[in-house]
């Protein structure tokens, strides 16, 4: 529904209820109205501005940045590593195109490769020629991507050079390492310094909260302000006018975020209600905090983190005391009271966290109760070290180094808690219902008697016990890591036999985590295109890799480089037709032979794609046990396909070459007659794979097609070729058995 649609719905709810005296619906329905007629005005500006009427053309923009440039983490796009570049938001304030020039004033995203604007300041103004695109990002009227240099108009004010200064010191004294990198997170909101392993466990482990500067931090900082002024002045309206314009620093010190601005508004309140003598309730303060900001900026109503700060002050204000009243009953209460926050918490955001992740985490709550004790310490001493960095690094970094315990202490329980199993769901609408659903059950046990509590608890284990992946003994795992490729064989106690790894090292390390493989004695690495590569760096993450093949074409040479680095402590082998190695497991032996690569040169035909002659030199092998035969070609097209046809028969279980692609030879297909065809894919990929007429000659074959974009990750129970599917994103309804 469009906003102006909204607004005439809001009239009609306001006018059917005063003629029936409602006041609540009143209240909704002028709330409704007010932000729906805001978002529209916002809109329009956008829309009808001059950068939206010439997307898709180059010109020459000189812009205010807005806030802090931040480097992108790296991603693959298809077969190719993205090069670094930095995102940051601006108001543009002149355009030049065609010969023409106007002046402006609207907000865009600017997207560059260019080093320089590291250290670039809000408030700034550069001149820069790029492309103007068209952006999904709401907030915004296009994304700005910037071609070569950028030209800096004006140098940063002394105010915001003074706060850049702190951010910059208190990064540079807090030193490298986990509990180094938490310290700026956790007084500022800076996480420039972890690590992308890191902020994966402090998101799995349920602590990410703690590094965005929210309503905690500002009460921690304010009521050590107040403190602090008591020493210096007697008048109870001085001390919290003084308090007042130290959190308006904090605000500028840490960025307006929404958790930020949020935190700001409720705590303006509540200071604004004591300076009057009035009784300062929080939740007409969270009210009008959700009112401003939102009337401020209407695109945080749509904004993930700024639904979730709201929700997480919401739980504190309304479950938190009911919560340790009921526990009071059965332990002592001051662990009552220290349980029942971050439960307050976990409870309210459920539903946006597993829309959001597909998963919930039951040590959140543990993990919250473990850190809780050291949030306080951090970001008081740590306040204090950042405002004297640029005065004194000493006493900064004897500070930091107190805290570098505690912070070390948090660290530890972020790598502790993410080791457990989550309980997977899934992502979206079907979460977000899941996540309700978490709730009503917790509200009915809260509300039940024993029996019904128990009932309950014994279907969460239940549930939880058919929901987790993989089931029982499995022997072949197909990792869901997006637009990529990574499969693993069981060798038993703790090792596997991969091959691929993948394009994320974070997605292979937590598939080979859950997985339980610890040892690697044989990786394949097929082809060097990094869909298929760079997850190495995730898969050698504490494991020992023995034997590494590779393909005989080391191109691309920047891909195979860094393969190489990774993987420099095993012996790396380059595979070709002929090699073979028989590997021991559980069940027998496995062993697997090498079908392609040959010793000869060849000349195949070039296809539409990111480079024939590289997929045309991947590591075909056929791996077969007493229970299960295997085929795996990496992204061979039909010219090798047709090569080796002569070498295959059939075979159990085939991972279909070049995700589904449509360059598959018919015969080639025949010729396997797979029982199981597995497709690792990414969900909503640019290459549409996998290809119709592929998923047609398949079925024609009575093939069983699993495909990773649509049942994530797949395990395979095998017992002397009859088999057993599960998958997690179907879990217990999606086993299937086979044979």
């Amino acid at each position: 529904m469009t906003p102006w649609r909204t607004s005439l719905l809001a009239v009609a709810v306001a006018l059917v209820a005063l003629q029936q005296g409602k006041s609540i619906l009143i209240v909704v329905a002028c709330a409704i109205l007010l932000g729906s007629s805001v978002m529209s005005l916002r809109q329009m500006g956008l829309s009808n501005s001059e950068v939206h009427k010439i997307i898709g053309s180059t010109a020459t923009v000189r812009l205010q940045i807005s806030t802090d440039p931040a480097k992108t983490q790296a991603k693959v796009f298809g077969s190719t590593l993205a090069p670094t570049s930095y995102s940051f938001l601006a108001t543009a304030l002149q355009v030049e195109q065609g010969g023409r020039g106007f002046n402006l004033r609207v907000p865009i995203r600017v997207i560059t490769q260019s080093p320089r604007v590291v250290g670039l300041l809000p408030g700034q103004t550069v001149t820069a020629e790029g492309s103007l695109r068209a952006n999904k990002e709401a907030r915004v009227a296009a994304m700005f991507l910037i071609k070569g240099e950028i030209t800096v108009d004006t140098k940063a004010s002394r105010w915001a050079a003074a706060l850049g200064s702190i951010r910059t010191h208190l990064r540079a004294l807090c030193g490298s390492g986990d509990s180094g990198a938490l310290i700026p997170g956790m007084v500022l909101g800076d996480t420039s310094l972890q690590s992308p392993e890191f902020k994966n466990d402090m998101r799995r482990s349920g602590l990410t909260h703690l590094v965005a500067v929210s309503g905690a931090n500002f009460a921690i900082i304010s009521f050590f302000v107040l403190w602090c002024m008591q020493w210096l002045f007697r008048s109870l309206r001085t001390r919290l006018i003084f308090t007042a314009i130290a959190l308006s620093s904090f605000i500028a010190l840490v960025r307006p975020s929404p958790s930020v601005l949020r935190a700001a508004a409720m705590a303006s309140v509540v200071l604004v209600a004591r300076g009057v003598g009035r009784r300062s309730d929080p939740l007409p303060a969270l009210g009008f905090a959700i009112a401003v900001v939102v009337i401020g900026d209407p695109w945080q109503a749509r904004d993930p983190g700024f639904a979730l700060s709201v929700l997480a002050t919401a739980g504190l204000l309304l479950l938190s005391p009911r919560i340790a009243r009921w526990l009071g009953r059965y332990v002592p209460s001051l662990v009552a009271n220290a349980l029942s926050p971050p439960i307050a918490a976990v409870v309210m955001c459920a539903p946006i966290l597993v829309a959001l992740s597909g998963y919930l985490g039951p040590m959140t709550v543990i993990a919250n109760l473990l850190a809780a004790p050291m949030v306080a310490p951090i970001t008081i001493i740590g306040f204090i070290a950042a405002l004297i960095s640029p005065i004194s690094a000493k006493v900064s970094s004897f500070l930091i180094f107190i805290i570098k315990w505690p912070a070390g202490w948090i660290a530890g329980v972020a790598h502790w808690a993410a080791g457990f199993p989550v309980l997977e769901m899934t992502k979206g609408l079907g979460g977000f219902i899941a996540g309700l659903i978490f709730i009503l059950g917790l509200v009915l046990l809260f509300r039940s008697k024993k029996l019904v509590i128990a009932i309950l608890l014994g279907a969460v284990l239940f549930l939880a016990w058919l929901g987790q992946w993989p089931a029982g003994d499995w022997q072949i795992a197909n990792c869901d890591v997006g637009q990529g490729d990574s499969l693993v064989v069981n060798l038993g106690n703790q090792r596997g036999l991969v091959v691929d790894a993948g394009p994320d090292a974070q997605l292979e390390d937590r598939c080979l985590s859950r997985l339980g493989i610890a040892s690697v004695p044989l990786l394949i690495l097929t082809h060097f295109h990094a869909d298929h590569v760079e997850g190495v760096a995730g898969l050698i993450r504490n494991r020992k890799v023995g034997q590494v093949w590779v393909s005989n074409n080391n191109e691309p040479l920047f891909e195979s480089e860094r393969v190489v680095g990774w993987v420099k402590k095993s012996a790396v082998t380059i595979a070709t037709r002929g090699l073979s190695v028989k590997l021991a497991s559980n069940r027998g032996p496995v062993t697997v032979r090498v079908l392609w690569p040959d010793d000869g040169a060849h000349a195949f035909d070039v296809l539409p794609g990111d480079g024939s002659a590289i997929n045309n030199s991947s590591v075909a092998v056929e791996i077969a046990s007493s229970d299960f035969s295997l085929f795996a070609g990496g992204d061979l097209e039909p010219s090798v396909q047709t090569e080796i046809l002569s070498s295959v028969g059939h075979v159990d279980i085939y991972k279909v070459s070049h995700h589904g692609s449509a360059y598959q030879d018919r015969a080639f297909m025949e010729r396997l007659s797979p029982l199981v065809s597995l497709i690792s894919v990414g969900e909503g990929n640019s290459y549409g794979h996998p290809a119709g007429q592929t998923i047609a000659a398949l079925v024609r074959l009575r093939s069983k097609i699993y495909r990773t974009d649509k049942s994530g990750g797949i395990a395979i129970t095998a017992r002397a070729h009859h088999f057993k599917v599960h998958t997690s994103a179907g879990s217990w309804w999606q086993r299937v058995r086979l044979g």
